[in-house]
């Protein structure tokens, strides 16, 4: 499937106060999904949230207790959804995490897994997986969807880094390490490690999708019978069309390691699509979100939403945001310094091949475009103020907001399995 951006809304969807959007996931604090929940809160829908749960000191995985629901704004079924199979024991009791412990960085490439072990974990993990998700669509059925119920179900798992140390500190080195501490994204993906990184972010980040719309079959039939709707939407990244040289042009980031799991849940949805199930997998604009932050320079995108603002919204509406975001730089610094790096970034030697689509998608790092990536994130962040207030939590306030207005708008009937939201659609919808 080819490039399908989303370029204008259809604004035919028939949502009403009483639908329900139901999170399958969890709804964190800093996420693209607050801005659908902001969006389907606009129309009065009832906002539905799942948990991932949490594990306790023996590491049995449990639903969340009072405390913790009290902390949440919206209503939880409380049933656990934790996918991935990294710390599940196969036959003998090992887990993957457990084939990993012991082992120093200088041994990462050294790395033995008894994948017949991992594939029996697997398995397991997965049925207790879809178990779970029958538990929860049982009791999403029998408390909240009545006759008069369009239900639209946002998919919001992702990642699935399995659960070792030597794990996350070779990936610190592949995803923010320059220099001396330069980590081949490539020499990591093809080794044992990064082999099972694959297979557990295919089943955390692609294959609960697939799960959810088989065990929710029986839903959508129901729902369906009585002249209603049922949509399906779920959050990629396979780049995304930021304004370089006064062009709408697509870009990417690297090293997007789970991109090959982005690529596998975009498969699953145009699947579902083409058998006639209202899916789509949204790819949205970077934004800086809680897990986001591992991934070194992924912000600096971002940064031209404020180009993209003035050409599509003009000078005032630029302007007000300008004085906002000056305000957040030091002294010696403003809104236009900022911009004048990044005209200079997007056609750089070490950057341009990002902003070929036909090169495929995702590509690896090299040393090269790490440095250079960095010290452009490193001397935008050191222009501002306080790096704890950052231009980039209020260009991800709007960028979420935007596509929360148009991922609702799409999701009734969607034209496509797969779309993209540029800077473009998320200026107009500001």
């Amino acid at each position: 499937m080819g490039f399908q951006p989303l370029r204008e809304l259809q604004n035919n969807n028939k949502y009403k106060a009483g639908d329900l959007l139901v999170i399958f996931g969890e709804l964190f604090d800093r996420g693209y999904a607050n801005g659908l929940v902001k969006a389907a809160k606009a129309k009065g829908m009832t906002v539905i949230t799942g948990t991932v749960g949490r594990r306790d000191n023996d590491g049995n995985l449990r639903p969340l207790n009072d405390e913790e629901l009290a902390e949440k704004s919206e209503t939880v079924i409380n049933i656990p959804l934790e996918a991935g199979f990294d710390i599940e024991p196969g036959p003998k009791g090992q887990s993957a995490v457990d084939m990993l412990k012991g082992l120093k960085m200088s041994q990462w490439q050294e790395a033995k897994i008894d994948w017949n072990e991992v594939e029996s974990a697997q398995n397991t993990a997965i049925n207790k997986f879809k178990n779970q998700v029958s538990l929860f669509l049982n009791e999403l059925n029998e408390k909240y969807i009545t006759k008069d119920t369009n239900v639209l179900f946002a998919h919001m798992m992702a990642g699935g880094f399995p659960r070792a140390k030597i794990i996350m500190t070779v990936a610190n080195r592949v995803f923010k390490g320059s220099g001396a501490r330069y980590g081949s994204s490539k020499e990591f993906w093809t080794s044992e490690i990064g082999k099972l990184c694959e297979k557990n972010f295919n089943e955390v980040t692609a294959e609960t999708l697939q799960h959810l719309i088989d065990l929710s079959a029986d839903i959508r039939s129901t729902v369906q019978s009585h002249d209603n709707n049922v949509s399906y939407i779920a959050y990629g990244y396979h780049g995304t069309e930021i304004l370089i040289n006064d062009e709408f042009t697509w870009q990417s980031y690297a090293p997007y390691l789970q991109g090959w799991a982005k690529k596998r849940l975009e498969e699953i949805s145009n699947k579902a699509h083409s058998d006639g199930i209202n899916a789509c997998v949204f790819n949205a604009p970077e934004i800086l979100t809680n897990s986001s932050s591992i991934f070194l320079g992924v912000e600096v995108p971002l940064y031209k939403l404020m180009q993209a603002i003035l050409k599509v919204k003009g000078q005032d509406e630029f302007a007000k945001l300008k004085d906002k975001c000056n305000n957040l730089l030091k002294d010696e610094f403003n809104i236009d310094d900022v911009l004048e790096k990044l005209n200079s970034y997007f056609v750089n030697e070490n950057i341009v091949h990002l902003l070929d689509w036909e090169k495929g998608w995702p590509q690896h790092n090299d040393p090269e475009q790490m440095l250079f990536m960095r010290s452009l994130s490193s001397e935008i962040i050191d222009m501002h103020k306080d790096k704890k207030q950052l231009l980039t939590a209020e260009l991800s306030e709007i960028t979420a907001d935007s596509c929360g207005k148009a991922i609702l708008d799409e999701s009734w009937k969607p034209r496509h399995g797969t779309t993209w939201i540029g800077h473009d659609l998320v200026a107009k919808l500001m």
